[in-house]
């Protein structure tokens, strides 16, 4: 696996998909070593817990990567409707279920945008025609906040 250091000369890509991908590792696992409850423990009013915020970036993973550059519809891809709703836990959402739901669906996500440039538009978002540069900054910017998010409910479950 690549450093930081090792991206800082590669082109911008690169650096990104870096930096994405070190955020994704980091939401997979913040859920390492908890207990089903633990990872489903409500610590806020709302319905973010750390196991709803790993289901909650495989829902931001469709959206962006799935819905925007294919068109295909939240129905279709068989998301919610709403981010809120992305965050809520099932009798079927285990760690193990919720962490390969959210593997699978970031190498289909790496699989998406492979052919695709940083300056390629695509058309499905709801905000209408997005550079897929800008596609990325949202995705990791949003991952970045998740991750503290994580941060802090981990140390609270730990303490």
């Amino acid at each position: 696996m690549s450093s930081m250091d090792d991206v800082i000369d590669r082109p911008l890509r690169e650096q990104w998909e870096f930096f994405l991908d070190e955020h994704r590792a980091a939401l997979h696992d913040c859920l390492d070593g908890l207990t089903e409850e633990q990872a489903r423990r409500s610590l806020v009013p709302s319905r973010t817990t750390l196991l709803g915020l790993v289901k909650h970036a495989t829902f931001v993973e469709k959206v962006w990567f799935d819905e925007a550059i294919t068109g295909r519809s939240r129905d279709e891809i068989g998301i919610p409707a709403t981010p809120d709703e992305s965050f809520i836990l099932t009798g079927e959402d285990t760690i193990d279920s919720v962490r390969a739901a959210y593997r699978e669906t970031c190498e289909a996500s790496r699989k998406a945008t492979a052919a695709h440039l940083l300056d390629d538009v695509v058309t499905g978002n709801r905000r209408g025609p997005l550079p897929l540069r800008w596609i990325y900054l949202h995705v990791l910017r949003e991952f970045a906040q998740h991750c503290g998010h994580a941060d802090i409910l981990r140390e609270q479950i730990l303490a």
